[in-house]
């Protein structure tokens, strides 16, 4: 990604709380996402769950990349990490990924923030950086996230409140990338089709990630990521101390025979 785009987006991000990426991603690797999750979804016999916050009409998929190909590709991806990098860090860590089906009938989820349960005073600097993946248009009438602009800089909502909002209406193939404490939710879903997504959420290295990705995913499967994607699951350490094993990195422990200098041997 060009570096003038990219702080663009950056700086978007820190004023307004979220950002959208437009074509950010090929439609092949689109098509290869919906694929791959819809043959999940028989094969798993996914269903709705029974919460008002999941959506009791929306197909949910997590710890998507436990099933290979074409997931291992998101986390990474150039139109995308950049940007989280220059919100966060590039310590940043793979807090969960997982799809969010909303079918026809669905009703707006909560307005709520990513990083709410959190126990920080705000505001503060963001430790929570997520993005949606268009892999359907979104729009207002089929369920588009609804966002409220400015509030990352606010505290927290009143889980469930009403605020004033905006639909981030977006063409397959975009990205919506925000703040984690920005206020949002999902749409309602006024029509008679799914509007399929993914999210792709990043956390600071020194923050717990969402789904636990060390136990979620085996170490032979981890072998065969990338390096950078190694990294972003945990095999990695935070400014030289957070997450180290006995002053090694936990990639070592894969074969990996990249020299590691801890933050007290520098």
């Amino acid at each position: 990604m060009d570096d003038a785009v990219r702080l663009k987006h950056v700086e978007t991000i820190r004023e307004v709380g979220y950002t959208i990426v437009e074509g950010a991603i090929a439609p092949d690797l689109v098509a290869a996402l919906n694929e791959a999750l819809a043959r999940l979804e028989r094969d798993l016999g996914a269903k709705p769950s029974s919460n008002d916050f999941e959506g009791r009409q929306t197909v949910r998929i997590y710890n998507l990349l436990a099933h290979g190909a074409p997931f291992e590709q998101v986390p990474v991806h150039s139109s995308v990490l950049p940007i989280v990098e220059g919100v966060l860090d590039k310590g940043c860590l793979v807090s969960s990924l997982s799809s969010i089906a909303i079918d026809p009938g669905e009703v707006a989820q909560p307005i709520h923030a990513d990083d709410m349960v959190i126990p920080l005073d705000k505001p503060h600097r963001p430790i929570v950086c997520n993005s949606m993946w268009a892999l359907t248009d979104f729009t207002e009438a089929n369920g588009a996230t609804r966002l409220v602009p400015g509030s990352h800089k606010l505290g927290n909502p009143e889980y469930g409140g009403t605020y004033d909002s905006v639909p981030g209406e977006m063409r397959a193939g975009d990205v919506l990338i925000w703040d984690g404490a920005l206020w949002h939710g999902g749409g309602a879903n006024r029509t008679d089709r799914r509007r399929m997504g993914m999210a792709m959420n990043y956390c600071a290295g020194f923050i717990r990630q969402q789904e636990n990705q060390q136990l979620g995913l085996s170490p032979e499967r981890v072998k065969g990521f990338s390096p950078r994607l190694r990294e972003l699951v945990g095999y990695g350490v935070y400014q030289g101390l957070i997450g180290h094993i006995d002053k090694q990195s936990p990639a070592q422990l894969l074969g990996d025979g990249a020299a590691f200098r801890s933050i007290w041997d520098r």
